[in-house]
């Protein structure tokens, strides 16, 4: 309520942005004010602070992103892009673990269903998606029976399991299968928002569960085969956490200079797909229509901008799979597979035939025929 306190924060900000950050994670923000006799949770004094500080941020530092953590339901989360003049990003907590879900049970629908009911926001705002963070794969945005099963499928042993979550990498929930890896961040990039990478899951970095409370998923970056992974030069004793030395994630295994030198590693294909996306401004501007064709192992969708019409189809089968998809609103469009620039068959006014492999996926460029 002080604003010498108010004003001693934003200097705070300043501080950091003059040294060149390009943003910040507002953590746990739905708590940033407290007030007896209430839970402490989404209180106007809140939100009226963080509309002073997107003045400040705005004004003094243009392109400076906020990016607000409320680990709530999407129509809770949306109060914290106000009118546009709050948060420049929120993060979308619940669609994380369903694609996990989605994946292990082999169905589209549960990433369907969160998505049906995330609000439309302002323009100028945008949604954060992710797969892991340095927290656990919270569970608090799912049913009872879905934790049991998600605990089930992915955290087998009780040092996995974490306060309402599970604390272990994206790689060994894949259980290190390149095809799932690739699935999940496809997936992630067509969504309607902006997606955020975690350190090292880039190079399908391992975790270490007997490390305790979140540590187990925060040990150094793994750049070189070298002393301690090439994260520093001190002694192993000094470090705060140890660098994995597993045989399968050890740093001696999985590593930046490696997979730099590999032309098929996951960095190198990481690397690629980013490019791919970033040439296609339809997935940070466009719109998102989600696709249910009769096979419910496929999720699909299409994203649309200005002319540019783009048809991703995802298969979360450990099968191969085949989907007939109505596209006869493209008809006479040709599919133009993103990757290579293979040219499919054309739209006609029948269903539209396509067939994927075992955890594969497609993206497609509509693209309009000229005579």
């Amino acid at each position: 309520d002080n604003p010498e306190v108010r004003e001693a924060m934003l200097d705070v900000l300043r501080f950091w942005l003059d040294l060149g950050l390009d943003g910040f994670r507002l953590d746990a923000v739905p708590y940033l004010y407290e007030r007896e006799g209430t839970n402490c949770e989404n209180l106007e004094e809140t939100h009226a602070f963080l509309r002073e500080v997107r003045v400040a941020v705005d004004k003094e530092y243009p392109d400076t992103v906020l990016l607000a953590e409320a680990n709530q339901w999407p129509a809770d989360v949306v109060e914290y892009f106000g009118d546009g003049d709050e948060c420049h990003m929120a993060f979308h907590f619940p669609v994380m673990p369903r694609m996990f879900m989605g994946l292990r049970r082999e169905e589209a629908a549960p990433i369907l269903e969160i998505l049906a009911q995330t609000p439309h926001i302002p323009t100028n705002c945008q949604w954060g998606l992710f797969l892991r963070n340095h927290d656990e794969l919270t569970l608090e945005m799912v049913t009872d029976e879905e934790r049991d099963y998600m605990y089930s499928e992915y955290a087998k042993d009780p040092r996995m399991k974490l306060n309402v979550g599970i604390r272990r990498r994206l790689a060994p929930l894949m259980d290190g299968g390149r095809s799932e890896i690739e699935l999940l961040h496809a997936m992630l990039f067509s969504l309607p928002g902006s997606p955020v990478l975690y350190y090292g899951d880039e190079i399908a970095m391992g975790d270490n569960v007997f490390l305790g409370d979140r540590d187990g998923v925060r040990t150094p970056m793994q750049w070189t085969g070298d002393r301690n992974g090439g994260f520093s030069r001190a002694d192993f004793a000094q470090l705060y956490l140890p660098p994995l030395m597993d045989p399968v994630y050890g740093y001696q295994a999985v590593n930046v200079e490696a997979q730099l030198r590999a032309p098929s590693s996951l960095l190198r294909w990481m690397r690629r797909f980013i490019a791919l996306r970033k040439e296609h401004p339809v997935f940070g501007l466009g719109t998102f229509e989600a696709l249910t064709p009769p096979n419910p192992k496929i999720f699909a969708c299409i994203r649309t901008y200005e002319d540019d019409v783009v048809l991703c189809v995802h298969n979360l089968a450990r099968s191969a799979q085949a989907l007939e998809l109505d596209l006869s609103w493209y008809h006479g469009r040709r599919p133009v597979e993103m990757f290579g620039r293979s040219r499919f068959p054309k739209i006609g006014e029948l269903p539209y035939l396509l067939t994927l492999a075992p955890r594969g996926f497609f993206w497609f460029l509509l693209e309009e025929e000229t005579e």
